[in-house]
């Protein structure tokens, strides 16, 4: 096998490293794969370090021993996350996304994909150290934003539904009130979609009172998971809120259906520091 230039082991090596965030490589694979020394390997892996740490993506973890390698860790600065949440809450503050019952509607920003990945890095770097194992959403505006957690925390995902279906299999279904219009309801997640006793992140796309999040937080009691962290990209103002530990990027602080009038504010991602440490529900 043809020797690798170092240019070349740099680039391929970061490739490899972005693509599979959170899974520990052993230096090993690096070595045979570009016919090099470990400790030239470990001087590549310093100066790849150093890029992603002045540039705010992220960083690499090294687990020593004989089962030891490195991985990716992605990490958002704050810097960062302060710009994507001014630039949610301007798009956010446009009267145009009124919808009846003080919801807004959401459906462009959660199709840009380009956004979304970037709230589901913010979201990797808050609950890097949640030691979740399986990201869980809810039907269906949740979902893009589940997938882009997932990516980047290198985890699969589990889709609750608002209603079984036969290609479901065998459900585990709990009946759910909403907290805002007290509305009855019911969450399902296929037996086959979590194993008992896991580590669940749960996030979601808008939270008014939490009577959905609080469902799947239920649901997931069901199943003896333990749910790690719960991220929204939007919350409201509400004195009565059926779930208190979250993560939520932004707020709707005041909506006027009358007037047309709405205003979106930074959620506690930023003043409570919870972009830096993932906050438990534990």
């Amino acid at each position: 096998m043809k020797k690798w230039k170092r240019s070349a082991r740099l680039v391929d090596m970061t490739r490899r490293l972005l693509r599979d965030p959170h899974r520990l490589i052993p230096l090993t694979h690096f070595a045979e794969r570009y016919q090099a020394a470990k400790s030239s390997i470990s001087e590549d892996l310093g100066i790849i370090q150093e890029v992603f740490h002045s540039g705010g993506s992220g960083e690499l973890e090294t687990v020593s021993g004989a089962a030891g390698g490195i991985r990716f860790l992605p990490r958002v600065d704050r810097p960062a996350a302060e710009e994507l949440v001014d630039t949610l809450c301007r798009q956010l503050s446009d009267p145009g996304r009124i919808l009846p019952g003080g919801y807004l509607y959401l459906s462009d920003l959660l199709g840009n994909t380009a956004m979304v990945r970037e709230i589901g890095r913010v979201f990797a770097s808050v609950f890097c150290d949640s030691r979740a194992e399986v990201v869980v959403t809810v039907e269906t505006k949740g979902i893009p934003l589940a997938y882009a957690t997932a990516d980047h925390l290198g985890l699969p995902v589990a889709i609750v539904r608002r209603d079984s279906s036969i290609t479901e299999g065998s459900v585990v279904t709990i009946n759910t009130v909403s907290g805002s219009s007290k509305r009855l309801g019911s969450l399902s997640l296929s037996r086959r979609s979590l194993n008992e006793g896991v580590r669940v992140l749960i996030i979601d796309d808008f939270m008014k009172a939490g009577g959905t999040v609080r469902g799947m937080i239920d649901l997931m009691n069901e199943f003896h998971a333990q749910v790690s962290g719960v991220g929204v990209m939007t919350d409201t103002l509400l004195e009565e809120r059926l779930v208190e530990n979250y993560v939520s990027l932004t707020t709707v602080a005041e909506v006027d259906v009358k007037k047309r009038e709405i205003q979106v504010v930074p959620g506690n991602l930023l003043h409570q520091g919870g972009w830096i440490h993932g906050q438990s529900t534990d």
